[in-house]
């Protein structure tokens, strides 16, 4: 069935630079981080998190937050994620859910995980949106309003099955590229440090000596100098040679 949805030209000039984004290539903090706050504009909402499932463990991890406390965050990463319950029956959709889509307003409220945690940072109306690949939750986006707003509407979650293909491609070909370097690091893992392969896989990824020195906290020089070990080890003359012979 067609359903027609009328979209504001704000809403048009975002989507279309949130699937700019997606079609290009990024590390997969980074999409979670831009794509998140362009969705947000979007939504006209204030507050957005987003996590990584790791299924070894059952729990998520590598939290990225806008307009939350970090501290709030980090509360979610040891404790709510384990008294959450709303976030395990939001995960099983395919398609953007909301909060209340899974459990009442008035029921969610007399929780602990609404008092102490959502009530925190002033979370009241959510919807998320979940990357599955192959059985794999790659992914989340989660966005929420506070109580002087109004809930998500119908036309908004179709909004964001909209890019969610593209968002679910985005997040399989960063990870995918990732796993691949890390691959390739582990080979060299005997002639190089921990500290050169991991200035070696940000140069993989595209980061110039001052975005690794900050990433890392250490001085640009000092990343040179491990760069120049790391050349030598594998046999490179620059950036180029040494992500051609960490990539064959």
């Amino acid at each position: 069935m067609c359903v027609n949805m009328y979209l504001s030209a704000k809403q048009t000039r975002l989507l279309g630079q949130i699937m700019q984004i997606l079609a290009e290539p990024h590390e997969e903090q980074e999409i979670r981080e831009v794509v998140g706050d362009l969705v947000m504009q979007m939504l006209n909402a204030q507050f957005y998190a987003s996590f990584v499932w790791q299924a070894d463990s059952l729990q998520f991890s590598k939290a990225l937050q806008i307009n939350m406390d970090p501290e709030n965050l980090r509360s979610y990463e040891r404790y709510y994620q384990f008294h959450d319950p709303i976030t395990p029956l939001m995960q099983r959709y395919q398609v953007a859910v909301r909060a209340t889509d899974v459990l009442p307003l008035e029921s969610l409220k007399q929780t602990e995980f609404f008092n102490d945690f959502l009530n925190s940072d002033g979370l009241y109306w959510g919807v998320n949106l979940y990357a599955w690949h192959q059985g794999q939750n790659l992914g989340d986006m989660r966005i929420w309003r506070d109580r002087r707003r109004e809930n998500f509407s119908d036309d908004e979650l179709r909004l964001l099955d909209m890019l969610q293909p593209a968002f679910v491609t985005a997040l399989a070909r960063a990870q995918s590229k990732s796993h691949a370097a890390t691959q390739q690091l582990n080979m060299l893992s005997e002639r190089l440090t921990t500290r050169e392969q991991d200035i070696a896989r940000l140069v993989m990824l595209g980061r110039s000596d001052k975005e690794i020195a900050r990433e890392l906290q250490i001085a640009s020089t000092t990343v040179r100098t491990h760069l120049e070990n790391a050349f030598r080890k594998v046999g490179a003359n620059n950036r180029a040679s040494l992500i051609h012979k960490l990539s064959h």
